[in-house]
């Protein structure tokens, strides 16, 4: 199954819509796109636009972010062929303002991300509301279930009477060990996550858009990754309804 692009025919919800903005939409989807595809701070973003002579501010770009980046993500998640049957899961732990937080984040064996979800605990509960979120979301169990040796893993799929083929062993969980980098990295140029709810958005939006160019990043011959990365710019485009790239890449 081909695995790089989305659905462009069936967008499963409605339009994205930019009406009452006084920027095109082109510029919109631009901004957004440099904030989550990249580890830039807003400032930066405001930078690049305005050395292509788009005068705006920061907080310009992000209430853009915000208007506009769960929306993208939600079109992203419906759109999306379908996620792999091997799951990966692993929490991490981020502070903020001085109170441990652990992200929980689900892979699938290609390195698309499937869920986040913050938490301050971590135990059976937290395990289990993770994988209640899951299974309501894709609405069905998956094949293989990887995680460490938390104990909780296994007795939240005890509690929700999942018979799946459990795997339990810290080597065999890179993948989603390795998927919490990007998110250090941005916790890094934003100099922390300002609340929970702070990181699950920024989470939410910065992994799905991640996972439309996940490919564009694999050591190919320079005319595949080229066919790949222009793949991920029209499913990008499909998503957000507007040709983002046409008139400002060049």
């Amino acid at each position: 199954m081909k695995r790089t692009a989305l659905q462009h025919n069936t967008p499963a919800t409605d339009a994205i819509s930019y009406a009452g903005y006084r920027f095109p939409p082109d510029v919109i989807g631009y901004a957004v796109w440099l904030y989550y595809r990249f580890p830039l701070s807003l400032r930066m973003v405001e930078e690049l636009l305005a050395a292509r002579g788009i005068e705006l501010t920061y907080e310009t770009v992000r209430r853009w972010s915000v208007k506009f980046g769960l929306g993208i993500a939600r079109r992203i998640r419906a759109t999306v062929l379908a996620r792999g049957d091997k799951w990966h899961l692993d929490e991490v732990v981020v502070t903020i303002n001085g109170k441990k937080h652990r992200l929980w984040r689900v892979v699938d064996q290609h390195g698309a991300v499937l869920d986040v979800l913050v938490q301050s605990r971590r135990d059976r509960h937290a395990a289990r509301r993770l994988m209640r979120k899951l299974l309501r979301k894709h609405g069905r169990a998956p094949r293989v279930l990887i995680t460490d040796k938390l104990r909780s893993y296994a007795a939240a799929n005890k509690d929700l009477g999942l018979n799946v083929e459990h795997r339990q062993h810290k080597g065999l969980n890179n993948r989603a060990e390795n998927s919490h980098q990007p998110t250090r990295v941005r916790e890094k140029v934003m100099r922390r996550f300002k609340s929970a709810r702070h990181l699950q958005r920024f989470t939410s939006v910065h992994d799905q858009v991640s996972n439309v160019f996940m490919r564009c990043r694999y050591n190919t011959n320079a005319q595949r990754k080229r066919q790949t990365r222009k793949e991920a710019f029209e499913a990008w485009q499909a998503v957000t309804g507007n040709p983002m790239l046409d008139r400002l890449a060049g």
